[in-house]
């Protein structure tokens, strides 16, 4: 039964660690890569144009920063687990998304505003 446990948990582990955000402003080229549709030239891109023109405000800014990086394509790498910001508030963006569902909007967006939180929810 302790086995049965100690694998279940292991297996929570690696999955949570696929699905890990990778933030676009402090990953390296190998974090880059990692996601499904960045390759070797849009990672050294990202790179360059981070180390020349210092780090990304938010999804459009990384769309128009970066040839090749449309809002559909920043879309889909967004859902391979791309995030322009730390991990943890992409995190905290996904609960606020969800809280934002069961509260008011201007509820949610006045307590993100407080916390210098800014979420942005995409429909699709």
């Amino acid at each position: 039964m302790l086995r049965k446990i100690m694998v279940t948990a292991a297996m929570l582990a690696a999955f949570g660690h696929a699905y890990a955000a990778v933030d676009v402003n402090t990953a390296n080229e190998a974090a880059l890569r990692g996601i499904k549709g960045i390759g070797p030239a849009k990672a050294k891109a990202i790179l360059d144009e981070r180390d020349a023109h210092g780090p990304f405000k938010d999804t459009t800014d990384l769309s128009k920063r970066v040839k090749g990086m449309g809002g559909h394509t920043v879309e889909r790498l967004q859902a391979e687990g791309l995030a322009v910001g730390p991990a943890g508030s992409a995190a905290g963006a996904q609960a606020a998304a969800s809280a934002q569902t069961k509260a008011t909007p201007t509820t949610t967006a006045a307590a993100n505003a407080q916390k210098g939180n800014a979420t942005v929810v995409v429909k699709k």
